[in-house]
């Protein structure tokens, strides 16, 4: 990369790196090597990027983070910080263009570990996830990068098959009506013939106290 492209880059890319610490809660062991990884990617951002050489120190940083519990949401914001920068010069566009790729690619990784308990959740998430690749996807198209555009269609399209499999033994949110005030007990007991999913119930509708449950709300349909 050019000196004056690197030089554009390196503050995108910092910044990149400053909202990866920030959100991730990094603590232990694996939040010092996080810590300590971002802060030497971030020292020679402007070296590493003038010797194209910053993507396997990057991958590592994401690759920590992941280690100390990054969520998908977090990663996103991250993608999200990096999606508001606009550079001008044609190396600061690829760093840009290969941080929101990279996020993208980490953020799939961990929703494949997620454990859903919802339908809704995971139809909530694949709609979010399908936008996302769809913006990224016509980016790579418009800049004529092949080996990107096909990266990434078959990211998105391994992603949107385990969600579509996920979501199809899960149980969907329903909607419920009673006439009256009850205890999460009772409720758990009428909806579901178990009262031992009460907490289930006054967690999904943010009960406030057990012997009140709004008469209204939602549930799972199994």
């Amino acid at each position: 990369m050019e000196k004056k492209d690197a030089q554009e880059a390196a503050p995108i890319l910092q910044r990149s790196l400053d909202e990866l610490v920030t959100v991730v809660p990094a603590t232990g062991r694996a939040g010092s090597d996080l810590r300590l990884a971002c802060g030497q990617l971030w020292a020679q951002a402007e070296a590493l990027l003038q010797a194209d050489a910053a993507g396997p120190p990057l991958a590592n940083c994401f690759d920590l983070a992941v280690e100390n519990g990054a969520t998908q949401a977090q990663l996103a914001v991250v993608r999200n910080k990096t999606l508001a920068e606009a550079p001008a010069l044609l190396g600061a566009v690829l760093t840009k263009n290969s941080i929101v790729r990279m996020c993208l690619a980490y953020e799939s990784e961990v929703i494949v570990s997620i454990q859903f308990t919802s339908r809704d959740d995971v139809t909530a998430l694949q709609a979010e996830m399908n936008d996302v690749f769809a913006g990224v996807e016509e980016t790579a198209a418009d800049d004529m990068d092949q080996a990107s555009f096909a990266a990434l269609v078959a990211t998105h399209a391994a992603l949107n098959g385990y969600l579509t499999n996920a979501a199809r033994p899960l149980p969907q949110m329903l909607r419920y009506a009673f006439a009256k005030v009850m205890p999460t007990l009772v409720m758990a007991y009428r909806l579901y013939a178990d009262a031992g999913r009460a907490d289930e119930l006054r967690a999904e509708n943010k009960v406030v106290h057990p012997a009140f449950m709004r008469p209204t709300g939602r549930a799972m349909s199994a």
